[in-house]
């Protein structure tokens, strides 16, 4: 059998010092005795293979090595505690050891400090009848013990005080081999990463708290500012950047320093993230990215530590560009977490501070953030220096929708008919990322249907589809039917014939998500500037529905599906009131920001500065807004009867009707306001 020496110089190999080997020998010497001759044939099939790996995946090796003997050692000496029936640790006292010799239970017996210690190994019913061995302090070696020991049989003998010295030894190495085993394995290890700079890969713990920002010396992210549209404010910013970066004389020679940090704010699919990637593929320096949540971890330090590690390698490699996403996650302001006080995202806030304008300065490091929580972000870092330019990325208008669904158009087959200016009209609110995704379920629509090329109605049903929801089975003819038909052409009278309201697109009774039929409007122009009579207008139209319900089925037949009509009609009824002023209160705001914010802190610490007279005041505004605006749809509703049944009769028939059929119906009744016409319509009828 080979001694623990031979296996600690056969484990350890070379690529270690004296020293290094001589410190974690003596740890494995006592190791190799705990663990017993059955697993010393283990670790030597172990070592004959490490012994054939180079010196660098040896010292892998020996680090697993370490780390599983250090999970194991602990089993390890509780198997060899079983193995020799339980070590001595425990105490029995004299009178219940002799309860055990009467009853049979103790089988041996070794006396040690002259008669008066015994190491008694005895049956123990709490163990199940298993072997327990205890230690005994006994008054003195009697004749009458020694008899009792004979009668029952049990064996017993004498030891010197050499041999129990040589047990307590070798018992109190056992007990600190695994602390040893643990020093020594911590110490090769830093060593190993002193040696080596540190490296070891992200597997290293010495790499906890190195910065995680992917690196690119030459970035190619396949995206230019070609490809960016409907942002051209932003888009400018962007420019000026990259034309700092590659002819700075023109200006330096007039006493210009290029930007610090620029900060793209802005609602989430506008392109913000895009941007950075233009900038990244035009700039041609060193560009680096990371997101805000990157940094925190909950252990303390670490965030601030990959801070000063990603500004390092930033000014190594300056210029350069550090991209930040959603800077938000780190860069909120401080003190308003519940408790209000210092925790790991602050100082990680502290640090991304002083390494943007601290004592020493980022000279050469542009630093770019995104976000679409402005509000809540630290004062401190949005100040000049920091960054110099706060650059809004907000939804596009109807040209830049248009020019965003021509860069994203640019793979679609579509056909002839497809009219870009027709759907930017068609979508207010939209994204750039809304937009792409549209064209993306036309296409995936056409595909579907065994198409060529992708025509205006899968575009429509896209649109449908993305604000509504998925198309659901058409009603079964019958009074549901017809009263799904009145409220949804209700709507569309009410609209047509309220002054400054938008044109109908379309009327359909196919349900889509929880709507069970839906009346589609064409803005004629973008409505970034809404007048009041605007707003009544869309009030009113919004009523048109529960007033034709009333008006044809009897004030009782009334039902539910004008509860979204409602929602919409009290908020904006309270927009009127509230934010613009537009009511007999005032041109008063009276609108709490923090009441407002989308941070929970910050709702929960808005204050009610309203009076309750006040609040009053507001309540009964509203409801004559409400009011007022119904009493208009159900007079149009009673004035267009015979108008209303003729658009019924051919809804219910066809489930949906366009526009222009729509008009060409009514137009037989009443005259159409020529501002509600659509704007080719307008151009025609002039």
């Amino acid at each position: 059998m080979a001694t623990p020496q031979a296996l600690v110089s056969e484990f350890v190999g070379q690529g270690m010092n004296r020293a290094t080997r001589r410190s974690l020998g003596r740890a494995l010497v006592t190791s190799a005795r705990a663990l017993g001759k059955r697993h010393q044939a283990a670790v030597r099939s172990e070592l004959k293979k490490n012994n054939q790996r180079d010196p660098d995946s040896r010292r892998d090796v020996l680090k697993n090595a370490l780390l599983t003997a250090a999970a194991f050692l602990p089993a390890a000496a509780a198997a060899q505690a079983d193995d020799s029936a339980n070590t001595a640790s425990s105490r029995m006292s004299y009178s219940r050891f002799l309860e055990y010799l009467d009853m049979g239970r103790v089988k041996k017996v070794d006396l040690y400090e002259n008669g008066t210690i015994a190491l008694v190994e005895a049956v123990s019913p709490e163990l199940g009848n298993r072997i327990q061995r205890v230690r005994v302090q006994l008054p003195g070696l009697s004749q009458e013990l020694l008899t009792k020991f004979r009668e029952k049989k049990v064996d017993f003998a004498a030891h010197t005080a050499n041999e129990d010295g040589g047990a307590v030894a070798l018992n109190l190495l056992g007990n600190l081999a695994f602390p040893l085993l643990l020093v020594g394995g911590l110490f090769l290890l830093s060593r190993r990463g002193a040696q080596g700079g540190m490296g070891g890969g992200p597997g290293n713990p010495m790499n906890f708290g190195k910065s995680k920002a992917k690196f690119e010396m030459e970035p190619n992210t396949g995206v230019t500012f070609d490809d960016v549209a409907g942002v051209e404010e932003a888009k400018n910013d962007f420019m000026e950047i990259v034309e700092f970066l590659k002819r700075p004389d023109r200006f330096t020679a007039v006493g210009a320093k290029i930007p610090k940090g620029v900060l793209l704010v802005g609602p989430p699919g506008t392109g913000k993230t895009l941007l950075a990637k233009a900038i990244a593929g035009e700039s041609g320096v060193p560009f680096f990215s990371i997101s805000g949540s990157e940094f925190v971890e909950m252990f303390v330090g670490v965030g601030a530590s990959r801070v000063r590690d990603l500004f390092k390698k930033a000014k190594d490699n300056a210029p350069c560009l550090v991209f930040v996403d959603e800077i938000d996650a780190v860069g909120r302001s401080r003190g308003t977490g519940i408790g209000g006080g210092n925790d790991e995202r602050e100082q990680t806030l502290n640090q991304l501070l002083t390494e943007m304008d601290g004592f020493e300065g980022n000279t050469g490091v542009i630093v770019i953030a995104a976000t679409n929580r402005s509000d809540i972000l630290d004062p401190a870092l949005l100040r000049p220096g920091r960054f110099d330019r706060t650059v809004t990325v907000d939804v596009p208008d109807v040209r830049g929708r248009k020019d965003i669904l021509g860069v994203h158009a640019r793979n679609k087959k579509l056909s002839d008919e497809v009219d870009l200016e027709e759907i930017a009209l068609r979508t207010p609110g939209f994204s750039g990322a809304d937009l792409a995704n549209l064209l993306n379920e036309a296409a995936i629509l056409t595909g579907r249907r065994g198409l060529n090329a992708i025509t205006m109605k899968e575009v429509d049903d896209s649109v449908d589809r993305i604000v509504a929801g998925m198309e659901g089975a058409p009603l079964v003819d019958g009074k549901s039917k017809s009263l799904v038909a009145y409220h949804e052409v209700g709507h569309a009278i009410c609209a047509t014939l309220s002054p400054g309201h938008d044109a109908v697109q379309k009327v359909t009774l196919i349900p889509r998500g929880q709507a069970r039929g839906l009346t589609w409007f064409l803005p004629n122009e973008d409505p970034s500037l809404i007048s009041k009579s605007e707003i009544f207008a869309r009030i009113v139209a919004a009523l048109g529905g529960r007033a034709a319900e009333e008006v044809i089925f009897g004030h009782d037949e009334v039902t539910s599906g004008a509860a979204s009509d409602l929602q919409q009609v009290t908020g904006m009824a309270k927009q009127m009131v509230i934010t613009y002023g537009m009511s007999g209160i005032g041109p008063w705001s009276l609108v709490d920001p923090s009441a407002m914010s989308g941070d929970v802190v910050m709702r929960m610490m808005a204050r009610n500065s309203m009076s309750e007279d006040l609040q009053n005041q507001i309540d009964e505004a509203v409801r004559g807004i409400a009011e007022e605006a119904y009493s208009r749809a159900l007079q149009i509703v009673r004035d267009n009867r015979l108008a209303i049944d003729a658009v019924v009769e051919v809804l219910v028939k066809k489930e949906t009707l366009t526009g222009q059929e729509f008009r060409d119906i009514l137009a037989q009744y009443v005259e159409i306001p020529p501002e509600n016409l659509p704007k080719e319509a307008s151009l025609l009828a002039a």
